[in-house]
């Protein structure tokens, strides 16, 4: 499937990752997952909140391999805008979330951060504990669905240009990796535990290329225009550029075992919605779990958008179905 409109690096209409609202007050917080780990995340807070009420709340995941200042911040800015409490957090091993080594993957620790920000936002004298949603943006997608079918104070959950990261590591994008070379990958990983059990370097895989060149992929090139240019690119704090986005090899085949979809079925009568752009890489992951998924549930494809576009074109993102999603089962 076709990615979406090319842009001149950086400078796509409408993209705006790293936009702020003089209406939101925003904050740092941290807060422990069950497993004493400290998750960072921003709290994005409606100036004119009423703090005596108990208000709605809104937790909100960056893609695979991202930030929180990777799309997660503009999406819960742009709902603070609109009422709710909102809350941003990087995935542990990610960002400025605890977890060695870095950039490790943990499908079932990324799930656990989503439950540890609901612990959180419900704990706070501001928020309605029986009214807290979630959002998962590319990879935190399939983890917010893995979250909230253990987890049913999550009350109403969209993810928007959701991957599968489960079925992308074991059968690629339209199913185009066969068992055998996934067995390749699953063999060189297990080799490199050794080299570095004994000391070696780490090995990363995966993740957005560095350079472009004229065999450079569509899809690679639709990610290299975020990760890494002004539009969307961040060096996390104490971090490298060069492992940005990449997972380490060893760990990464953890998302081998990792079947999110399994049991969507589960998380109703909780609404679910799930947003794709028309001309998505991703789409066949939403399709598949708007499929699964038991009512009530809504699938909503935007016209004209591919897969990253979402991450941070404020002019495609469909903020009124999200606000109407949120205000309706969050009410």
């Amino acid at each position: 499937m076709a990615a979406g409109p090319q842009p001149a690096h950086g400078k796509l209409s409408g993209a705006d990752n790293f936009y702020q609202s003089d209406k939101v007050a925003v904050r740092k917080v941290t807060f422990k997952n069950q497993y004493r780990m400290a998750v960072a995340g921003n709290l994005f807070v409606p100036k004119n909140l009423d703090r005596s009420k108990k208000n709605p709340a809104i937790l909100v995941g960056h893609p695979m391999g991202a930030v929180k200042e990777q799309s997660a911040n503009l999406y819960a800015t742009k709902m603070a805008e609109q009422g709710f409490v909102a809350l941003s957090l990087d995935l542990p091993f990610w960002g400025e979330s605890e977890g060695q080594p870095r950039n490790a993957v943990a499908p079932d620790i990324y799930a656990e951060a989503f439950s540890a920000a609901v612990d959180f936002l419900g704990t706070q004298a501001m928020v309605d504990r029986e009214r807290i949603g979630a959002i998962g943006v590319c990879g935190s997608g399939s983890f917010v669905i893995s979250a909230a079918k253990i987890d049913p104070r999550m009350k109403a959950i969209a993810t928007v240009s959701m991957y599968d990261m489960g079925a992308a590591n074991r059968d690629a994008l339209n199913h185009s990796q066969t068992l055998e070379q996934r067995k390749q990958i699953i063999a060189a990983a297990a080799e490199q535990r050794y080299v570095e059990f004994t000391g070696g370097a780490i090995q990363y895989t995966g993740g957005t290329v560095h350079e472009l060149t004229a065999d450079t992929h569509t899809i690679q090139r639709e990610f290299y225009d975020f990760y890494r240019t002004p539009r969307g690119e961040v060096t996390p704090k104490g971090g490298s550029a060069k492992t940005t986005t990449h997972p380490t090899l060893t760990s990464n085949v953890k998302f081998m075992n990792f079947y999110p979809f399994n049991d969507i079925e589960t998380i109703s009568p909780r609404p679910m919605l799930f947003i794709t752009g028309d001309q998505a890489h991703s789409k066949e992951f939403s399709e598949d779990a708007f499929k699964r998924a038991a009512e009530p549930k809504e699938l909503h494809i935007v016209p004209g958008a591919g897969h990253v576009d979402l991450y941070d074109r404020v002019n495609l993102i469909p903020w009124g179905k999200l606000t109407a999603f949120f205000g309706k089962h969050l009410a």
